[in-house]
């Protein structure tokens, strides 16, 4: 750690919420990439969409591939920042752990559910807190250290900055921001990590993502690469390859021995514009409309089903066979029954949530 640039976070700062034996072999923030590598919720990220759902095409990416690219991107750019290598790994591989069936769409459906049942704003950053910290482990959590958990609060690629500058937070600070995300609508786009790892990963987000969906959409058809305007390919590059290597070149040069990680107005610009091509041309068109209303009929009717099965102590339910049956008495007496569905989905693979629905609705309605 003697290598490490001033601006980093030392592994002697590493903070947990409960005290536990130190590992001689392992560093806090290595532990932290462990646990989360071992967790349930990481193995199901191999089946959850990146953006397009229905496809039969083994070449478009997975969630579990977005998190492997940002983990690699911000790991390069931490490398040559010399920064904590270790806590910008375990924050990348646990930033989308609670990302639920079918992306974004999926997340925006959840969200009005949990409002309409009084549960507050549901964002999959916020969840995949809640995940590592109360779900895991039976409802124990994993006991992160704090600057992993608010890197991952913090990560959200959808709200690029030209510069981040780390916000010093204490616990009662990072709680306090998890808790009132739930009923603060805006508070999720103030986030601001506490650490320059946790900024790096929050940048490493959306470099991840903004090329390769570009290159899925391609390989599916969905667009050509020459409708792309040139302002932008002329700056960042056609390829993912060009794109990433772009950016990343850009970020290390401008944050070089500095407090903050910075952009060059060019970059940042062309990014921006990147990004609202990206989202009038393939994330608006990703799904059909049928696509979205089916999901919306998938979700709502399983919620309402698993709902009631709560209330109505129906132990055949699948609920409690793969999920109240694994949780402890503190996650089940603290968590309304709303929440406990609204758990259960988050974490459901596509496939799972497919036959949960064919199971659960369709074949009880012939």
């Amino acid at each position: 750690m003697k290598d490490l640039s001033q601006f980093a976070c030392k592994d002697s700062d590493a903070i947990r919420f409960n005290k536990e034996v130190e590992d001689p072999y392992r560093t806090p923030f290595f532990r932290d990439i462990d646990r989360i590598l071992y967790s349930l919720s990481y193995l199901r990220y191999a089946d959850k969409t990146q953006v397009f759902t229905y496809n039969e095409n083994d070449h478009i990416s997975k969630r579990m591939i977005h998190v492997q690219l940002v983990s690699k991107i911000a790991r390069t750019i931490g490398r040559n920042l010399k920064l904590n290598e270790d806590l910008i790994e375990a924050a990348a591989l646990g930033h989308d752990l609670g990302h639920v069936p079918f992306g974004h769409v999926g997340e925006s459906i959840l969200n009005q559910i949990s409002l309409e049942e009084n549960e507050g704003y549901f964002n999959h950053n916020i969840e995949s807190v809640r995940v590592l910290m109360y779900l895991e482990q039976n409802g124990k959590g994993r006991n992160l250290t704090l600057q992993v958990l608010d890197a991952i609060m913090c990560h959200n690629g959808e709200l690029p900055r030209q510069k981040y500058m780390p916000v010093a937070k204490t616990k009662d600070d990072f709680l306090k921001q998890y808790y009132n995300s739930y009923q603060d609508q805006n508070l999720i786009k103030k986030l601001i990590p506490m650490t320059l790892e946790g900024c790096v990963v929050r940048i490493s987000d959306i470099i991840a993502y903004i090329g390769k969906d570009i290159e899925d959409a391609i390989t599916l058809g969905k667009i050509k690469k020459e409708e792309i305007p040139s302002s932008i390919t002329n700056v960042l590059g056609f390829t993912n390859r060009e794109i990433i290597n772009t950016i990343v070149k850009d970020i290390i040069e401008n944050s070089k021995n500095k407090p903050y990680i910075m952009m060059s107005d060019n970059i940042y610009d062309a990014l921006i514009n990147l990004k609202k091509f990206n989202y009038e041309n393939i994330y608006k068109k990703a799904n059909t409309k049928e696509e979205l209303a089916n999901f919306e009929i998938m979700f709502r009717s399983l919620f309402a089903k698993y709902k009631q099965d709560i209330i109505n102590n129906n132990k055949e339910s699948i609920i409690y066979h793969t999920y109240l049956s694994t949780k402890n008495n503190d996650y089940l007496e603290k968590n309304s029954v709303s929440r406990k569905v609204i758990d259960f989905i988050a974490g459901m693979t596509d496939d799972f949530l497919k036959k949960c629905y064919e199971q659960d609705i369709l074949n009880k309605q012939k």
